[in-house]
């Protein structure tokens, strides 16, 4: 078995790599890349399920970032116990045919009772004041407080929300390095997400992203640096590429100005009431689900939104199966945005009327994903008095929403989900282990059997 780390750079692309990442350039001299044509829905939860079994989501059952789970009649997102992949995963394979395999896992998704031997999660501690205090769940147990006291806490308000930054992946890469320098795994997954977030924020703008590719690139060349003095084998991989969009879409608001949701309304404040819902959609960056209670209304709703300005196509029956999502957590339609759109879990008509949370980096009570969440307001000085007197109420014991979240999709330049138009944006796969990558264009599910062959193959 050879020893192998798998460096997943969120959002990496062709288009990308240049003057702005000098290490991964260099690094192509002595590497081939293959083109990765991305799974449908081409979001995180999905593509890294697929990566990991070879398996669509038909299969595997990862459908998007979140899904209606019809029988609590709610819709959730970001869950993360690995039981809700419903295929087998590479290290299972492995650990199946090789008593010496070991595998760590450092962040992709769905990590919590897995089968690896070394795993690291973010996993806030939620008290009963209200407060949300960074921290991670590790397995085994003592790998969080050996981590926490070497590296610090970890930097989950640097991980997602207003405040990302580089600091989150440099923590999850040291984090990775020291896991290794104590147990030396065969097999490891590092996940490196700073390039999600300003791209998500400002689209291709390079005079802007510039700096956000200069500091994953050095990230990644510590981390390449460490490996190949361990003598692994090197991948880099991204799991889709993000490109410009300027056309926010809301489709629950469609869907309410023509009957179709049920609306609750406590404390003045308007909840979407799924259970209650005759259709509804849970958008997940450039596609959505429609979930329908009744089926006779399908092909209404599909008709109406096919109509919508910004939607490329509404799937159903045989296009669903054809796109390799035919399962039942998938909705009745699956909807696909256009190049330059994506789609808001927004259903409320008046923001005065908006839930508390939309206003609050709350990922797991909104029903939809919300890249509105990597924005504040207001900005500069202001925000930082707000934030600090809102910190200050919370130490002092009293129960203070951290609104400081716009209601504003307008803001959001960069999205992905669809499959992209253009190769140059599309994910890569990048090796040291040239003679096992042959091809340049390769299919999502052939990443699992490449990964499979780095570790076994001579």
């Amino acid at each position: 078995m050879h020893k192998t780390v798998v460096i997943n750079i969120v959002g990496l692309t062709k288009r990308l790599i240049g003057e702005h990442t000098p290490f991964i350039q260099s690094f192509l001299k002595t590497a081939n890349l293959a083109t990765i044509k991305p799974v449908l829905p081409a979001v995180t939860c999905s593509a890294q399920a697929t990566y990991l079994t070879g398996a669509l989501p038909s299969e595997h059952g990862i459908v998007g970032n979140g899904w209606y789970f019809k029988e609590e009649c709610e819709v959730k997102f970001w869950r993360q116990s690995n039981k809700l992949i419903q295929a087998e995963k590479l290290w299972d394979k492995l650990k199946r045919t090789n008593t010496d395999f070991s595998c760590a896992n450092y962040f992709w998704w769905y990590n919590m009772y897995s089968e690896v031997d070394y795993s690291i999660t973010p996993r806030p501690n939620y008290l009963a004041d209200g407060r949300k205090i960074p921290d991670i769940y590790s397995h085994p147990s003592e790998l969080r407080d050996d981590l926490q006291k070497t590296l610090g806490t970890f930097p989950l308000f640097n991980f997602w929300g207003p405040k990302t930054s580089i600091k989150s992946s440099r923590w999850i890469a040291d984090a990775a390095m020291h896991t290794d320098a104590l147990h030396d795994p065969t097999l490891s997954f590092i996940y490196l997400p700073h390039l999600d977030y300003n791209i998500q924020r400002h689209g291709l703008n390079f005079d802007i992203i510039s700096k956000d590719l200069k500091e994953i690139d050095t990230v990644v060349k510590d981390v390449v640096t460490y490996y190949q003095s361990k003598k692994a084998r090197i991948v880099l991989l991204s799991e889709y590429g993000i490109t410009n969009v300027n056309n926010p879409i809301h489709l629950n608001r469609i869907l309410r100005t023509e009957g179709y949701l049920a609306i609750r309304e406590e404390r003045g404040l308007e909840l979407l009431d799924h259970g209650a819902s005759k259709a509804f959609a849970v958008a997940d960056h450039q596609i959505a689900h429609i979930y329908i209670k009744n089926t006779k209304n399908k092909e209404a709703i599909k008709t109406l939104l096919t109509k919508v300005t910004g939607v490329d196509k509404v799937l159903s029956g045989p296009e669903i199966a054809s796109a390799g999502l035919q399962h039942d957590r998938c909705g009745d339609l699956v909807v696909l945005a256009d190049k330059d759109s994506w789609f808001t879990y927004y259903y409320w008509l008046n923001d005065k009327k908006a839930p508390d949370f939309a206003r609050m980096v709350d990922i797991h009570k909104k029903p939809g994903y919300d890249p509105v969440e990597m924005f504040a307001k207001p900005k500069g000085l202001a925000l930082i008095t707000t934030v600090l007197w809102k910190l200050l109420r919370k130490k002092l014991g009293f129960r203070t929403l951290m609104d400081i979240i716009p209601i504003d999709a307008t803001l959001v330049k960069g999205s992905h989900g669809r499959i992209p138009e253009d190769e140059e944006d599309y994910p890569i796969f990048i090796s040291d282990a040239k003679d096992l990558v042959s091809a340049t264009e390769l299919d999502a599910t052939d990443v699992f059997k490449l990964l499979e062959n780095h570790i076994q193959k001579p």
